[in-house]
């Protein structure tokens, strides 16, 4: 029979359960109502801070979209030129479907890529500001 041989021990797992000293926030001064305690008591302040994130979140949007219908909305006169300036022209076919296939998508990914990190932005400098972080702002 082959001898046994001792099985490896793993170090015993330790949970912390403490925030450090260093961690922890200041205690807020008295009177100080904390602007997340405002959203949840539906207060008028706190309806104006919700309505500022949604309005900044609206105002990125419809940047986005603008500029999206700004480029995409364009394409159809941009084709239809060549035709309109002279008759003699050769089809643009395979120029529309280079710029549909290559050209848009990559304007797409950057307005999508941009937007997605304005909104972020927007979401943690919210989230900032329920915390008392953008004072210094």
């Amino acid at each position: 029979m082959p001898a046994e041989q001792p099985t490896a021990r793993r170090p015993r797992r330790e949970t912390v359960t403490g925030v450090p000293r260093s961690a922890r926030r200041p205690p807020r001064p008295p009177g100080h109502a904390p602007a997340r305690s405002e959203i949840s008591e539906q207060t008028s302040l706190g309806h104006t801070y919700v309505r500022s994130l949604m309005r900044s979140q609206l105002r990125a949007a419809l940047s986005a979209l603008a500029t999206l219908a700004l480029v995409v909305g364009t394409l159809p006169l941009l084709f239809a030129l060549p035709q309109a300036l002279d008759s003699t022209a050769p089809s643009p076919a395979p120029f529309v479907w280079a710029a549909l296939g290559v050209g848009v998508h990559p304007v797409m990914w950057l307005v999508a890529h941009w937007y997605v990190r304005r909104a972020e932005r927007n979401e943690r400098d919210f989230t900032g500001l329920l915390e008392g972080r953008l004072e210094g702002r």
